[in-house]
C-alpha cells in the first residue's frame, strides 16, 4: 500500500483531543502554513486564508461557539452539545479556514466566462485545503475533526480576531492529542460508488 493511502486511512475524525502533541506551537503552525501553500486553487487564485488559535484564544473561540448555540439549541439537547465544545476547547487548538471572497469577486470580473464556477471552486479549494492540513496533521499523530458552526460565529469571530470583512468562515478544525482514537470505519459497497468504462 502507498504511503499516501496509508496517510489517508490513518485521518479520521477525532472528538476527545487533549494538549499532549509532540510539535510545538511554532511547529504547528509551519506545518500549516506549508500545506495550505502547497493545496491547489483555481488559476492558482490562492483564496484560502487561515487563522491558526492556541491557548486562550482557543478558550474563546468554543465559548464565543457555545454563547451562540445557547440560543438556538433546544434546552434538553444542550447538555450533550455543551460536551462537545468542551472536547474541542480541551484541544490544543483549532485552525480556522476562511476564503477571501475579494479574490473570487475580482476573478469573476476578469474570467467573465466562468463566473458562475468561481464561488464553486473556491469552495472546492477550500475543502483540499482542509483535507490536506488534516491529513498532515494526523501523519503527527495529531488527532483533530471538521466542524462548521458557521455562519452562527461568523460575526462574533470576525470582531474578535479583527477578521477581514471579505474573508468567509468556511470552517473550523480543532485539534490535539488523541485522547481516544476514532472506531472502526464502514465503506458503503463498491458497486455503489464507482462506475468504470473501457
Amino acid at each position: 500500500m502507498s504511503n499516501f493511502i496509508t496517510a489517508l486511512k490513518k485521518r479520521r475524525s477525532i472528538y476527545h483531543l487533549g494538549e499532549n502533541i509532540s510539535l510545538s506551537e511554532t511547529e504547528v503552525e509551519s506545518l500549516i502554513k506549508e500545506v495550505v501553500r502547497e493545496s491547489p486553487s483555481s488559476f492558482n487564485s490562492q483564496t484560502q486564508r487561515v487563522v491558526i488559535l492556541f491557548g486562550e484564544s482557543n478558550q474563546k473561540l468554543w465559548s464565543i461557539t457555545e454563547t451562540a448555540l445557547k440560543v438556538v439549541t433546544p434546552a434538553e439537547a444542550f447538555e450533550g452539545t455543551q460536551a462537545k465544545l468542551k472536547s474541542f476547547a480541551a484541544g490544543k487548538g483549532t485552525i480556522l479556514f476562511f476564503e477571501d471572497t475579494d479574490v473570487v469577486k475580482s476573478l469573476q470580473e476578469q474570467f467573465a466566462l466562468y463566473a458562475d464556477n468561481f464561488p464553486i471552486w473556491s469552495e472546492q479549494a477550500s475543502g483540499l485545503t482542509q483535507a490536506n492540513v488534516w491529513t498532515a496533521l494526523s501523519e503527527e499523530n495529531i488527532g483533530a475533526s471538521i466542524q462548521h458552526y458557521n455562519p452562527l460565529i461568523d460575526d462574533a469571530v470576525a470582531k474578535e480576531w479583527e477578521i477581514p470583512a471579505s474573508w468567509n468562515l468556511r470552517a473550523q478544525m480543532p485539534f490535539g492529542s488523541i485522547e481516544t482514537p476514532a472506531g472502526e470505519k464502514e465503506y458503503m459497497n463498491d458497486a455503489d460508488r464507482f462506475k468504470t468504462f473501457k
